[in-house]
């Protein structure tokens, strides 16, 4: 089993090269919208139980993915790294994988803020993260975080063996997948 967490900001294209990964490997995608706009017709994701919903979601697939003969999972994640939180779910949910025998790869991406404000407003995002349809909203939200939280991580900073960070500005999605493809070799 291998699990490659792909984490950085929203709308750096996490889910769009997570896509393109699955189709040149037998890994399968779970993106972290599955879940939020899963439950988001029923309790917002901000909310208690909105948050308690969508962890409880990802902690059963996690679970049954780890203990299956899947081959392997992408899974996306916005990872604030002035959190501590962020660190302590991070390192649960790859402990499950490697206590059950799984490799696990880290897949960092960053771009400028003006190319994910771009990204932010493409049909295939759109299409696949209902949650994120109110392109005004969105976007606020977007430049609201860059405030609070610190989305990418500090030179340095994630120390695993399987890691590779990538500023994705003036690539394609396939491009960056076969990257991930080859360097961990998938």
């Amino acid at each position: 089993m291998k699990f490659i967490l792909v984490f950085g900001p929203q709308a750096v294209g996490k889910m769009t090269v997570g896509h393109e990964l699955e189709k040149i490997t037998d890994l399968k995608l779970f993106h972290n919208h599955m879940t939020i706009d899963l439950v988001t017709p029923f309790f917002d994701y901000g909310t208690k139980e909105g948050k308690r919903l969508v962890n409880l979601f990802r902690q059963e697939i996690f679970e049954a993915a780890a203990k299956s003969d899947m081959y392997g999972m992408i899974f996306t994640f916005v990872w604030a790294f002035n959190q501590q939180g962020d660190w302590d779910y991070v390192e649960k949910v790859c402990n499950l994988f490697e206590t059950n025998g799984a490799t696990v790869f880290f897949v960092e991406l960053e771009a400028d803020v003006d190319e994910r404000l771009e990204r932010n407003k493409t049909a295939h995002r759109l299409e696949h993260k209902p949650s994120k349809r109110n392109l005004e909203w969105s976007e606020q939200d977007l430049l609201k975080s860059m405030d609070k939280y610190r989305l990418n991580s500090l030179e340095g900073e994630i120390k695993k063996e399987n890691y590779i960070r990538i500023n994705n500005k003036n690539m394609s999605a396939e491009e960056v997948a076969q990257i991930i493809k080859e360097k961990f070799q998938l």
